[in-house]
């Protein structure tokens, strides 16, 4: 792969892309998520050996997440982010690395306008139309059920060829 298309940052949604989408509320009032085992695999294993930062940006705010990214060693998290679009060119910038070497993953429109900047964009098989019609990758696998890493694994054949 040329150097100019080598992926530096994968900027992931959280509900629908690293969950089902499902919020489960507890009678206290307690939220619970699940977080796929392989999903969390090829951020911890996978992108460091390719050289790609995980960056989190997503619109809810949850002690969960928190959590799930301190297990994966997730540093760069943003939450309660309602302009997904002004928060990705100031993370890019501030991590030193232009939109064109930048992915992206997400599964509704609430990522689109965030998305159409970056140089790989991705979605889960069950995202929104709009979001698996910009995509240069969709994945087989619905949100939270893989589909994170499997667009690792497609990162990891784009960047080494294996």
């Amino acid at each position: 792969m040329k150097e100019n298309y080598l992926i530096r940052l994968l900027i992931m949604d959280v509900d629908g892309t690293l969950t089902d989408g499902k919020i489960y509320m507890g009678a206290s009032g307690e939220a619970v998520k699940a977080f796929h085992a392989k999903d969390g695999y090829g951020i911890v294993h996978l992108l460091p050996k390719l050289g790609i930062t995980p960056v989190i940006i997503t619109g809810r705010k949850s002690e969960i997440l928190l959590r799930r990214c301190e297990e994966l060693g997730i540093t760069h998290v943003y939450q309660g982010v309602e302009e997904k679009t002004e928060m990705l060119k100031r993370v890019a910038e501030a991590l030193g690395t232009d939109l064109v070497h930048t992915a992206y993953i997400g599964d509704d429109l609430n990522d689109f306008e965030a998305m159409k900047l970056c140089g790989m964009k991705a979605c889960p098989s069950d995202a929104a139309a709009g979001i698996r019609e910009i995509s240069d990758f969709i994945c087989t696998m619905p949100g939270g059920m893989g589909a994170v890493r499997e667009f690792i694994d497609y990162l990891e054949i784009l960047q080494t060829g294996l």
